[in-house]
């Protein structure tokens, strides 16, 4: 393992995994839909920890699911003292992740740039 793998980064990696797992087979709230976390920042005391999300829905949908996922944090963490060995298990905050959303509509716009442009040269040499 290399060295500049920090232990904070190990225990992040460690609780994504495991919250991933737990959402997806012990939580039964039916605001919770399709949740992909996309990452885990754990602060260096350990006693807090921001965990980046994203679903699949629409605006109310992400509503629905940050308020299910706060209601869920006191469960989820009990959980994690069971599953992790340490000493402190960080408080839960999530956290909805606009990056993949910001990446697709990039995409978008570079896909119609490219149509655009390839429209424009069609013209000018026809």
């Amino acid at each position: 393992m290399p060295k500049d793998y920090s232990r904070s980064l190990r225990i992040a990696d460690q609780i994504q995994r495991e919250l991933a797992d737990l959402i997806r087979n012990e939580l039964k709230d039916p605001r919770i839909g399709m949740v992909t976390l996309t990452g885990v920042e754990v602060s260096l005391d350990y006693t807090h920890a921001k965990v980046f999300y994203t679903t699949l829905g629409s605006e109310s949908d992400n509503f629905l699911t940050d308020k299910g996922l706060e209601h869920a944090a006191g469960f989820l963490r009990s959980h994690l003292l069971h599953r992790l060995k340490l000493r402190v298990v960080p408080q839960l905050h999530f956290i909805y992740d606009v990056s993949v959303e910001r990446g697709i509509r990039l995409s978008q716009l570079i896909d119609e740039a490219v149509a655009q442009e390839g429209s424009a040269k069609e013209t000018d040499e026809g």
